[in-house]
């Protein structure tokens, strides 16, 4: 997200009153809110250096990117002067909750995996008025919605309340999808084209490497990665098959999207089918210049890369369509 200077005067809008707490005055732009980091202190009930501490441990692991969730924003303050200030977005103010070690980081942490998540995973803007006026335009948005918030309450997905909401509010604000909502269609997206090939001998290479790390690490058994007669080879073969000299999975989203979904679902292996599919769909798009985006970020994360591992686990066949395109468009998006 590139540096912007504008001036915050229209689209305040109260997000957040904790009981006793504060009640805050945001900005809303770009489908997200903005704090500073007097305002996130104020709102988690602790000191700023303890934000600016979560702040830098948080960009320095690689979670977050600071061009992605920072920018500097021009705003008024009570003395009537106009002051430039770092302010943050809702993803990172959300990775802060979960640091903060006090009564209303506690009330938003559960304030966010409740309220937070019933109005971003449907859609919704906080301001009640544009709800009303983009209802048409998220019909389709919603109904995809509501299918994962179905699968969010799964057994296999408890603990995974932050990664489904950030999984959802990345799908929910990706704008080549909102032109599609106006049609009220969601379609696959299909972009690029990848050089690189995916064969056998590459992928037992990648499962190789990472049984040996992870049975160093105690994570992995005997059993893990090993092949379940020739299935991986027939779901190598799947994701390049041609009909009529023509591929049936073109884009490089449609393989990697069907690479993640076959790996999970047709249990190649004895164990360890959804870590397996996780690490040859990274190393796919690695492969293929297509993990990052621009920012540098993954365009798929290590805990939303889980959260759709485990929905795909849990999904009944007929479903299979609605997360092809979920993936396809999170990494088009």
């Amino acid at each position: 997200m590139k540096k912007r200077k504008p001036e915050i005067k229209k689209g305040e809008i109260v997000i957040y009153e904790s009981q006793g707490g504060p009640r805050l005055e945001v900005h809303l732009e770009q489908e997200t809110v903005w704090l500073n980091q007097k305002q996130i202190a104020l709102l988690f009930g602790t000191q700023r250096p303890a934000i600016t501490k979560h702040l830098n441990n948080i960009l320095k692991s690689g979670e977050l990117s600071k061009n992605s969730v920072s920018s500097i924003l021009e705003h008024t303050a009570a003395d009537g002067k106009k002051y430039k200030t770092q302010f943050y977005s809702l993803d990172a103010i959300i990775s802060i909750g979960y640091r903060v070690n006090s009564k209303r980081a506690t009330q938003f942490r559960i304030w966010a995996t409740k309220t937070l998540r019933s109005h971003l995973i449907q859609g919704y803007t906080i301001n009640e008025k544009r709800l009303m006026q983009a209802q048409n335009q998220f019909k389709e948005l919603q109904k995809t919605i509501s299918f994962l918030k179905e699968k969010s309450s799964h057994k296999l997905l408890a603990g995974q309340e932050k990664e489904i909401l950030s999984l959802l509010e990345s799908y929910s604000k990706t704008l080549s999808l909102l032109e599609q909502y106006d049609k009220e269609k969601l379609t696959l997206s299909k972009k690029a084209k990848g050089k690189f090939i995916l064969k056998y001998e590459h992928a037992k290479e990648v499962i190789g490497k990472v049984k040996k790390r992870l049975t160093v690490k105690k994570e992995a058994s005997n059993l893990f990665g090993q092949e379940n007669s020739e299935k991986l080879k027939a779901i190598l073969g799947n994701i390049y098959q041609t009909f009529a000299k023509k591929e049936l999975y073109p884009s490089l989203e449609e393989k990697a999207a069907h690479l993640l979904y076959f790996v999970i679902k047709d249990h190649p292996f004895v164990d360890g089918n959804k870590r397996v599919g996780s690490f040859l769909f990274v190393y796919f798009l690695d492969k293929n210049n297509y993990l990052l985006k621009k920012s540098g970020e993954r365009k798929i994360n290590d805990n939303a890369l889980t959260a759709l591992s485990l929905l795909i686990a849990i999904s009944a066949p007929r479903e299979k369509d609605k997360l092809i395109k979920i993936v396809t468009n999170l990494l088009a998006g």
